[in-house]
């Protein structure tokens, strides 16, 4: 099935991509820059990015709103981490972080998915970790070099992309993803 996955950063499109060739969809790069309202939760910035997107579209569509919510930072910066990633890069976080012992921290990945004249549908995944020391590794994109995910002493920029698909945020809110589309193809 063609789905078209709608984001301008080309890092998490080839990550999207790479998940959903493995379960048989043909994921078509949209890569326009909708209008992300802010709000106090990402379930409610992808509901308000889809309303502005099924006004113009009529293909198959994907979201993903994604943030880094980080406990000792009562959450931030949460909602808002597009724009201090933009802003404050992974150094201004770890500048932040300096001297704070609870480096607890998840990623949250929230999914709309919805086809001309149906539903939106909702998918949620979290990753949780700690905030490392420093920067670590080359791979994936956004603040990956300064997470660790629970279980790993590698930040997300460490891991092959297959065991970070299969582990993150992202990967998990796919997974539930997966199976709502299987579910749908049986009956």
């Amino acid at each position: 099935m063609k789905i078209s996955f709608v984001t301008t950063n080309k890092g998490k499109f080839a990550e999207i991509g790479e998940m959903m060739r493995s379960r048989g969809h043909e994921p078509v790069h949209l890569p326009i820059a909708y209008p992300e309202m802010q709000a106090d939760s990402l379930e409610m910035v992808v509901i308000q990015g889809m309303e502005w997107l099924r006004k113009r579209y009529t293909t198959s569509i994907l979201v993903d709103d994604s943030g880094l919510f980080i406990d000792a930072l009562k959450g931030f910066p949460g909602v808002y981490s597009a724009h201090a990633y933009k802003t404050l890069r992974c150094d201004g976080i770890l500048r932040l972080m300096k001297g704070i012992e609870d480096r607890s921290a998840r990623f949250e990945c929230v999914l709309g998915f919805e086809e001309p004249g149906g539903d939106l549908h909702i998918f949620k995944g979290v990753s949780k970790g700690i905030i490392s020391e420093s920067e670590q590794g080359a791979k994936g994109f956004g603040f990956d070099p300064i997470f660790i995910p629970e279980g790993y002493t590698q930040t997300f920029a460490e891991l092959d992309m297959a065991v970070k698909n299969r582990i993150s945020h992202r990967g998990r809110a796919f997974q539930k993803f997966f199976e709502f589309m299987e579910e749908r193809s049986k009956g």
